[in-house]
């Protein structure tokens, strides 16, 4: 099995000097500090899923360009063969199943939340709209201040920009796809 995370940095270097830009101007862009970017490109931090999502919504890329490799075409995929993102202190389990390619415009993600996790996302200015599907459990959505509480069967369509939050209410674990659709 592969691990992506030390490919963050350089995946953020990358598409920086692509982009002709300073670590000051993607700072400014992003709202993450210059040496928070410097870390991360000297592989010295590994950034949250939130501050992922900071760097790529102010440079409009998409996550998956920095904790994916490219899937080749017809490949099959396992998900005991991809090393999931921990956030939340390990609560949260993000396998990034599909990554975004320019021709489907999205990501696909299955998400696991252990009992009692919570996961405030901060809205995403480069996403139309995510669809969330519960596959195993219970999971508790607050779109824009309202609480949802989906069950397994059960899906949520929401704009991209929305201030959202991801939280497993239940003593058991939550599975649930992500489908995210990029601007």
């Amino acid at each position: 099995m592969d691990n992506v995370l030390p490919n963050i940095g350089e995946a953020l270097r990358r598409i920086r000097n692509d982009m002709n830009l300073s670590l000051d101007t993607t700072a400014h862009l992003t709202g993450v500090s210059k040496a928070m970017l410097g870390q991360i490109e000297r592989g010295e931090s590994i950034p949250t899923i939130s501050t992922l999502w900071r760097i790529s919504t102010g440079l409009k890329v998409t996550v998956s360009n920095f904790i994916s490799t490219p899937l080749q075409e017809h490949a099959i995929v396992n998900i005991d063969d991809i090393a999931p993102v921990e956030e939340e202190e390990g609560k949260m389990l993000l396998y990034n199943i599909f990554p975004f390619n320019p021709v489907s415009g999205f990501d696909y993600l299955q998400i696991h939340l252990k009992p009692g996790c919570r996961h405030e996302s901060l809205p995403h200015a480069n996403v139309a709209t995510e669809y969330v599907i519960v596959t195993q459990g219970t999971l508790e959505m607050i779109v824009n201040d309202e609480k949802i509480l989906l069950k397994k069967g059960s899906a949520l369509s929401f704009r991209g920009n929305s201030t959202h939050t991801y939280a497993n209410p239940a003593k058991t674990l939550t599975v649930f796809q992500n489908v995210i659709q990029y601007i």
